[in-house]
């Protein structure tokens, strides 16, 4: 009789599939993990579809993706000038694929319900950071508004 190591019981106990949703949850999905890869996209193409700074994209093998509901609800925009497709809930608006080829997925991290084991590590197009990117400044809380924090100007100095 032969005992498995520690590692290996512990390896089959972490999950195998990670499930995403978009906003309304009309499209789910589900990829294997761990994922292939994860990134910031700070491109401007990906910043207009987000409305976002940036957005935090994982990426998978297409085997290794399926949808649970709704890719009937899925609209497309063909980006003829990164060679890519991007797709969104019709209902939401929600982005939830960005495709370059078809052996590939991606699928923005915040859609994700629970970890895709595998952290983002890699930054793209970070010549197109905005100035106006939280870079992780010191924040103070803003008295009389709960939960809301704020970025401090620099103290101004009299005069020397």
């Amino acid at each position: 009789m032969s005992k498995k190591p520690a590692a290996e019981k512990l390896r089959a106990k972490e999950p195998t599939r990670a499930e995403g949703e978009c906003l309304c949850g009309a499209v789910a999905f589900e990829i294997g993990v761990p994922a292939r890869w994860a990134w910031h996209d700070h491109s401007a193409a990906t910043r207009r579809a987000h409305g976002a700074a940036y957005a935090t994209w994982v990426g998978s093998w297409a085997k290794r993706f399926r949808f649970i509901r709704g890719e009937d609800n899925l609209t497309q925009f063909e980006d003829k000038q990164n060679k890519a497709t991007r797709s969104f809930c019709s209902t939401c608006g929600s982005p939830v694929l960005y495709q370059r080829n078809a052996q590939n997925v991606n699928v923005p991290r915040a859609l994700l319900t629970s970890g895709s084991g595998r952290e983002p590590r890699y930054h793209i197009a970070i010549d197109q950071l905005q100035e106006w990117t939280y870079l992780g400044e010191p924040l103070s809380p803003l008295k009389g508004f709960p939960g809301v924090v704020w970025t401090r100007g620099r103290k101004k100095r009299g005069p020397a």
